[in-house]
């Protein structure tokens, strides 16, 4: 099997692309910029923009499957940006894989595409996506979301999964801005209630991929669904920051401020970022108040019954190797 893997070199990309390898898989590479860590492992690359209808087409080409995981994430910056890199980048895979004759193509969403700003509590895929969007992330990968599972039919099949806040080893996301806030003293509980959350560690979020592939084919049980994947540990918000703090050897999150007031502030910012067209981001936006002020966990009973999902890796032993990477990369 030959597979292309989108955004190869990102986090949850080369945990894939490693998984492929160690299963005797071909696998080439999409991004932006080379990888040489995965030109160490013999991974072909393919440079290019998500935007770029030619560039995908020869990053498909000759492949029997694609991974498609590139996006822009985050929660500021343009709408075109993110619906250029997001919606337009994925029409162009789904049409590269009709022009290339690939049948499988498995889809990373994010649980985000159906939250509306409340709390998700136990739900499963049958709940809807909401009417509005707090953040042009959401927004953009509902609607790619929307476009992968459409397209599933008699010549393609397609799988969306959407993990939930993937950390681990390795992370350059998630992991090093609450270690980085910790530190400054930035950081602040957003309300009293312990809301219950979801994540997924990095190992059980790529291998969950790789069962859902293994089981995508025409017609099958997964093509043309959408499925959340986490931990299946739902743990209060707050305890699972001050965790990862304190496998950075930072203190913990005392200081608390209300779920109103962060929201007032994070729209406030989002109007002066605007306004003044200020670089970098919000330190808050009224998506990250409601994110971190809301439960978020999820049924797991359909990729446990369609394909097989179980995580392998627990928190607690999760967190002993988070632990172990960031003392050795001190």
């Amino acid at each position: 099997m030959k597979a292309l893997v989108t955004g190869g070199g990102g986090f949850l990309g080369k945990a894939i692309v490693k998984l492929l390898l160690e299963k005797g898989g071909q696998v080439r590479s999409f991004s932006r910029s080379e990888y040489p860590e995965l030109a160490a492992w013999g991974v072909e690359h393919c440079c290019g923009e998500l935007s770029s209808g030619s560039a995908l087409r020869a990053a498909v080409l000759g492949c029997d499957i694609v991974f498609h995981v590139a996006a822009k994430a985050g929660v500021w910056g343009s709408f075109d940006d993110y619906y250029q890199a997001n919606v337009v980048g994925t029409q162009n895979v789904i049409q590269a894989c009709r022009e290339h004759g690939v049948q499988r193509l498995v889809y990373t969403s994010s649980p985000s595409v159906v939250f509306d700003g409340s709390d998700m509590e136990g739900v499963d895929e049958s709940v809807p996506y909401p009417n509005h969007f707090h953040a042009y992330y959401p927004q953009t990968k509902a609607l790619a979301e929307k476009l992968v599972l459409a397209a599933n039919d008699q010549e393609l099949a397609t799988v969306a999964l959407r993990p939930h806040l993937i950390w681990g080893p390795g992370d350059s996301h998630l992991v090093p801005r609450i270690l980085e806030r910790g530190a400054k003293g930035a950081l602040r509980k957003i309300g009293t209630r312990e809301c219950l959350v979801d994540t997924i560690y990095i190992d059980n979020a790529a291998e969950a991929h790789l069962q859902a592939a293994e089981k995508l084919d025409i017609g099958s049980e997964v093509a043309g669904k959408a499925y959340f994947l986490s931990n299946n540990e739902p743990l209060p918000l707050w305890d699972v920051v001050n965790r990862i703090l304190a496998a950075g050897n930072v203190p913990p999150v005392s200081k608390t401020i209300s779920p109103r007031l962060a929201y007032a502030i994070g729209a406030v910012l989002e109007n002066i970022y605007r306004i003044f067209r200020l670089s970098g981001e919000p330190r808050l936006t009224r998506f990250v108040a409601r994110e971190l002020s809301t439960a978020h966990w999820f049924d797991l009973s359909n990729s446990q019954n369609d394909f097989g999902y179980h995580p392998k890796v627990s928190i607690d032993e999760g967190m002993r190797r988070l632990q172990a990477w960031l003392e050795k990369a001190k």
